[in-house]
């Protein structure tokens, strides 16, 4: 990765040996730098977790969150300036547990970001608890007779809300998801990438060999339309001896800057700031 304009740093990492994050560290490197990008247009928002300490690691401008406020914070960055590529990153305990509300509603605004969700199916960095994301029967320290809900499907979800670029990959397959991201980041409104990803320690069921014996790209079929709502939502719930990757679903909406007036002159960080505005504003506020 020596070349690249976006190094990454991975033998200073608090993640395991194997762990999936690994392999899409990588992948967003090469991606971003075949975009011809640089790390200052750049800025990566992550929440808590194994998967929201990936920014550290790589080059680009990185804020931290709080656990599950990953999109709201991306959201406002990147209507104050609309100019930086923005990423938010983070674990499926963090993206639809503490954030599943902030998920749905940034899928409905249609904010032009793109959102890596690093799919291990448990709560890596608290010792593995189930996810929303854990399927039904997962034995884990918090659901010791298993777990008694069917998994949560953020593709679907996505798909029902009208999601402007829907997609699943899987972080052994590196140019599959470099191929991935790079689509996501060239779409116009948001984006969601749903990552496969072993949790070497704490998930023995959902591992490595189990993910190749299974993933396959969706996109390989020419007769598959992207475009086409329902036969991708249909297609999302296929799931255990067969499990596709790629697009699932693509469409052009009015992103969200576009609602709002006070954009159209630019990142709001280039605009004049008006006194007289913050005058009254502050006024309004002063005791009569």
């Amino acid at each position: 990765m020596a070349d690249t304009k976006f190094p990454t740093t991975p033998r200073d990492t608090a993640w395991c040996p194997g762990c999936g994050n690994f392999g899409i560290l990588g992948a967003v490197s090469e991606a971003l730098d075949g975009l011809g990008l640089e790390p200052n247009q750049v800025l990566f928002v992550s929440g808590v977790g194994q998967a929201a300490k990936a920014p550290h690691y790589i080059k680009g401008n990185v804020l931290n969150t709080l656990h599950g406020r990953t999109l709201p914070t991306a959201t406002g960055a990147k209507l104050a300036n609309a100019e930086l590529t923005v990423f938010a990153e983070g674990g499926d305990g963090d993206g639809y547990a503490e954030g599943g509300n902030h998920f749905l509603h940034a899928v409905r605004k249609n904010v032009d970001i793109t959102y890596f969700v690093h799919d291990n199916q448990v709560f890596g960095l608290t010792k593995g608890q189930a996810s929303p994301r854990s399927d039904a029967g997962l034995v884990t320290g918090t659901t010791p007779q298993g777990v008694a809900m069917e998994a949560f499907n953020p593709l679907a979800t996505a798909i029902t809300l009208n999601g402007g670029f829907v997609a699943r990959s899987f972080s052994g397959n590196k140019q599959h998801l470099v191929k991935t991201i790079q689509a996501a980041v060239q779409h116009k409104g948001f984006s969601l990438i749903d990552i496969l990803q072993p949790c070497v320690t704490f998930n023995k069921v959902n591992t490595f060999q189990w993910y190749r014996s299974r993933v396959y790209d969706l996109n390989e079929d020419s007769s598959y339309d992207p475009t086409d709502r329902e036969a991708a939502w249909k297609r999302s719930w296929e799931w255990g001896d067969k499990i596709p990757i790629g697009v699932f679903y693509q469409v052009e909406r009015p992103v969200l800057a576009e609602a709002h007036p006070a954009l159209a002159a630019g990142a709001l960080l280039k605009q004049d700031i008006a006194k007289e505005n913050i005058k009254q504003i502050l006024e309004g506020f002063a005791v009569k």
